[in-house]
Order: structure tokens, then sequence, then C-alpha cells
């Protein structure tokens, strides 16, 4: 076996990745459509010799050739339509440097129909400007935009009043937009820092102080920039790496398993014990891998990686790793979240969706709207069984499986999420609460039985290859007098003809033997399935595919076997035409189709799970 090899990173190159995270400011750009945001940035970057040689020229060679007239927004507006339209489509983001520190400036689109790229661009800003025309005054978007950077949880807060040539220079416009939107935030719980008067076409408080006002003795746009707070360095809050897919290596003797994610906060070093919510498998980091760099013992908040782990650990994507010396992640099954709506169908109880935060994609119901408010004016519509486009409410969802996150107001960057129907993307909002469920007290059985589980020599991929199968708990359940037992047992008897390392389980050997202690039925069903899973457990990690019926098991049942095990080793299929309980399987076998293929039908669905292979 080829060993990694480590080459130490040098103290200065650390000192100098640290010092350039901590000298950086995330800053949003908010505000309602044709409200001058752009041409705002476009003008800072003009003021500080920020543009790169040429571009100023550039852009205006380019309008003299289209005949339209020069707009600052334009050095930012790169795309064609966005040009042609004159509004900001997508979320553009700019970098510039002043004495003090780095900044990027993400120019969030203002547009209704794009607020779902403001949210985009807004997610990771540490600050915020908000701007407001003088002329046309406070719009519902500006309402909209400030109530999702309250929601994503931006404190620091500038507004900008643009276009005060268009209102005379009047202070007494600036000051009704101040009393009038300073109210409305004080509502939100947000109060900005400071109120600029400014003329982005003019280049007045920008970054020069404007002598057209000369009653305006606050700081300009790039003093207020100076003022902001960078939040405490990623790298210093706890360590969290969302798994988003792990690499096998075959080729040369490697048979290194690299788990590979970007770094949301903390850092970890080789040696470093890990533990991967909400499975709470436990390893060490052996090495930090890299493509075409210098391999180095440590990983920092920002950098995607690649690790590889001592002993080598069946993860998948969507866990969540954490340094076992660290504050944990919460793991539920349900969670009280703040949600801003942009799907055109309103936000429904009793309906499927999936929620998805950072790696991780689990199928969800809303459970409770306990509130739903109108973004624009913050007024309750006291509706409680679906929230409307661009309306913020206050729900309860249930997840069809536990995830680990973060409250958003301990760690922003693992408490945001989005929700997803049909393929896109619906609705986002951050994760107020963690709620308990009533798995809770199994998972943190799992959790220990993990943390003390004395693994083998031999890894979960040698036995996979050596058996060419994956280890699965295949459940058949259907109706009591679907005769799901014989079928199970013809799929064993076929997958043991054919060389497969397979076992079927029958609920009464279980019953009458490893659970002859305790009382059948009633309260004590949990118990029996949370024994048949440590049965399952075992028997998986030895590289069994293990077949077990049952009668009409619900999905509360399937939720204890989940909890108890990887949920990506559990296939359900359901053996009948009609499912008579709430569970929600993998496959549905007809009576037709069980008739006429009988076990073939089952192991189809093992082919298709990829659990086992067809032949060429």
């Amino acid at each position: 076996m080829l060993e990694p090899t480590i080459t130490t990173a040098s103290a200065p190159a650390r000192a100098e990745r640290s010092e350039a995270a901590a000298s950086r400011l995330h800053l949003v750009i908010s505000g309602h459509v044709d409200h001058g945001k752009s041409t705002l940035v476009g003008r800072l970057l003009a003021d500080t010799g920020s543009l790169p040689d040429g571009k100023l020229e550039q852009v205006r060679a380019l309008c003299e050739r289209t005949s339209k007239p020069f707009e600052y927004a334009f050095l930012l507006d790169a795309l064609k339509d966005e040009r042609a339209q004159g509004i900001t489509i997508d979320a553009a983001r700019v970098f510039f440097k002043t004495a003090t520190r780095h900044y990027i400036i993400i120019d969030a689109p203002g547009h209704i129909e794009f607020l779902k790229n403001m949210i985009t661009g807004a997610a990771r800003a540490e600050a915020a400007l908000l701007v407001i025309d003088a002329h046309e005054g406070i719009q519902e978007n500006s309402r909209r935009h400030a109530t999702m950077l309250s929601m994503l949880g931006i404190r620091q807060l500038a507004v900008v009043v643009n276009k005060m040539d268009l209102a005379g220079f009047r202070r007494e416009t600036f000051d009704g937009i101040v009393a009038e939107f300073g109210a409305f935030l004080t509502q939100l719980g947000v109060s900005a820092e400071t109120w600029i008067p400014v003329s982005a076409r003019c280049g007045a408080n920008i970054a020069r102080r404007a002598a057209e006002m000369p009653w305006y003795t606050g700081p300009t746009v790039l003093e207020a920039l100076e003022r902001f707070r960078p939040e405490p360095p990623a790298q210093d809050r706890p360590f969290r790496l969302p798994v988003q897919d792990v690499y096998k290596f075959t080729n040369f003797a490697d048979d290194r398993r690299i788990v590979a994610g970007t770094v949301d906060s903390g850092r970890a070093s080789v040696g470093d014990e890990l533990v991967f919510y909400p499975s709470g498998k436990r390893a060490r980091i052996q090495s930090v891998e890299a493509f075409s760099r210098d391999e180095r013992p440590d990983v920092t908040a920002g950098e995607a990686v690649g690790i590889t782990l001592t002993p080598q650990i069946y993860t998948s994507r969507g866990e969540l790793a954490a340094r076992s010396d660290e504050p944990p992640p919460e793991v539920t099954t349900r969670v009280r979240a703040n949600v801003f709506w942009l799907g055109r169908a309103p936000l429904a109880l009793r309906k499927d969706y999936v929620f998805k935060l950072g790696a991780a994609r689990v199928p969800m119901r809303v459970e409770a709207i306990h509130r739903v408010i109108d973004a624009a004016d913050l007024g309750d519509t006291g509706a409680r069984t679906g929230v409307e486009r661009h309306q913020v409410a206050e729900c309860t969802f249930k997840l069809h499986r536990a995830v680990a996150f973060d409250v958003s107001a301990d760690l922003a960057a693992t408490g945001r999420f989005v929700i997803v129907d049909d393929y896109d993307i619906r609705g986002g909002g951050i994760v107020a609460e963690a709620l308990p469920d009533r798995d809770e007290a199994l998972r943190s059985k799992v959790l220990l039985r993990n943390a003390k589980w004395i693994s083998s020599h031999v890894s979960p991929e040698r036995r996979a290859e050596r058996y060419s199968q994956r280890p699965t708990l295949l459940v058949v359940t259907g109706e009591a007098e679907t005769d799901r037992k014989e079928l199970a047992r013809q799929l064993e008897v076929k997958l043991f003809e054919e060389g497969r390392f397979v076992y079927f389980l029958g609920m009464g050997s279980v019953l009458y033997g490893v659970d002859a202690d305790i009382e059948r039925g009633g309260e004590q069903r949990r118990e029996h399935l949370r024994r048949l899973a440590e049965i399952a457990n075992i028997l998986l990690d030895a590289g069994v595919i293990l077949i077990v019926s049952a009668a009409e098991l619900t999905q509360s049942d399937l939720d204890v076997l989940k909890t108890s095990l990887p949920a990506e080793l559990v296939c359900t299929v359901w053996v009948g035409d009609r499912v008579t309980t709430d569970i929600s399987c993998d496959y549905v076998l007809t009576d037709a189709e069980r008739e006429r293929r009988g076990a073939d039908a089952l192991k189809t669905v093992l082919e298709d799970q990829r659990v086992i292979f067809k032949p060429w």
C-alpha cells in the first residue's frame, strides 16, 4: 500500500491565510429595482481607483458604439440581457481593497422576480448597504429586502438614500425617509448604523464629501464601509465540514477513501478526532489531500479539502463532520424555522418538499405554520394553512430523517437552508430552534454505540469488493394477508445460489429469541424494532444483505430503523396494490408484478439500488 506523504506548510503561509481571512468583509448591496445599487458600486470603484486599467474607457466606448448614455452600473452589469433591460438579474461579486481591508461586494438584484437571487447573494454577507431612491421613496422591495437581511441574521446595516440630486438635495426629503424607514426597521428589531444621503451619479458622499449637502456631517459611503466590523474569523469557531462526496481509488494499490467538502467554519489538523453527524461515527484525520498543491497537516474555514480517515469508516454525502473536543451540532427531525417563500404555489401543510441544508437533502413536510407575515408591511396575515409568495413565516418542519445543523444564531453557515419543490428552489430561511422528536433518546443510544464501536481491521470497502455487493437491510412489508415471508425467503435462495452473502431473518426469530424477555406489541413495539436494528447493524457491518419481512410497517417504525442504521443502507419495499400505512417506501411491488415475477422482482429492486450488480 502506498502511504500518503504530508508536507508541512510553513508558519508564515498559515499566518498569511489567517490574516487574509481576518481582514476581509463580505458586503451585500440591496434595495428596490432601479434605486441605483449598481451605479453606487460602479461609482465607488471608479472613485477609489479600484477598476482594472482601461475598464472605464472600455465601457464608455461601448456606450458610444451602442448610442446609449454612459452608466456607472454598466461596470457591473456584465450580462447582455441586463444591459438591454437596465436591471441586475444575477448577484455580481466585486473585489476591491482599501488600506484597511479587502472587500467582497455583492450587488444583489432588486426586481421582485429575482428575490431568490438576492437571497443567494446575501447568504454569506456580514454587512449590508440598503439603497433607497430619494425621488421615488420607500418601495415594497425596500421593506422586503430589509426583512430578508434581518432573517439572514445580518445586523450591520447602513441605509443609503440615493438620487438626492433628483430631490434637489433637500434635507427634509432625507429626514422623511429616515423617519419612515427607521420605524419599519425598529419593527424588525434592526437599527441602521448610519444613514447617508448620496448621489451616486454625481459622486456625492460616495468617496468624497458632498458640497451640495452641507447640512450632512456623517460619514461618506466609503467611510461607513470602513466602520463595519468583520465577523469573528470563521476559523475560530467550531469545526464544521459538510460531506459533499466520498472518492475511492483502486489503481496502483491505492485504497484511500477521500472525504471531500468545503470547511464552513473552524479548523482541524491531522490526528484530530472527528464525529460525523447524524450517524455519530468517529475517526481521526490521517491526511489532508490536495490536487496539484503541497499537502499540509491542517484545514481551515473556507477551504475545499479532501481528507482521509483512520479507521476508514463508511460515511456519505450529507453528513456533517465536527471535532470531538468542540461543541457538537444539533441533530433532529424537527426544526422551527423562519422562512421566506418564493414559490408561485403556496407553501402548504401535508405536502412533500425537499429540505436542503449544506450537502444534506431530506424530504420534509410542514408540520405547523405558527405565524405568517407580509414582508412588505410586517402585518400578520392570520393565515395558518399556507404561505403565499413573498411572505415570511414561522414554521415547524418534520424531516423524514435526522439532519445535523446549527441554530443560525450560533453558526450562520450551517443554519441556513433552502426548500426545493419540483427540482427548483421555492424558498429559504434560517433554523431558529432544534425541536425534540420521538427518536431523541434512541439517537443518543446510537451515538454512544457508534462512539464505543470496536472496528474490525477488515474495512466495509474490502468486504464489499470481496462479496461484490453493498450491505443492505431489505425490509419487505405489506398487508398482513400478503405472503411477504415466502417471497423474502425465495429471494434469499435465489441470491444464495448466485453466490451472494445473504440472510433472511423472520420477525418470529427475533420475537422469540433476542426479544424473549419483553412483551410483544403495544408500547414495546419500538423496543422490538430497536433490537432488530441492532442485529441488522452487526450483520451489515459483516457485509451481509439482510432480508426482513414484517406486516404493515409505519413511517414511525421505519424511522426507528433509519435512526439506528445508516439510512442509505435501508431499502423498503411494500408488497401489494394498496399502501395501507403512512410509510414512505422505496418501491411498491404490485400484486400483478409479484405473481408474474416473484423474487425476480425483488432482485431487480436490489439491482436498481446498486446493492448487487446486473451482469453484462
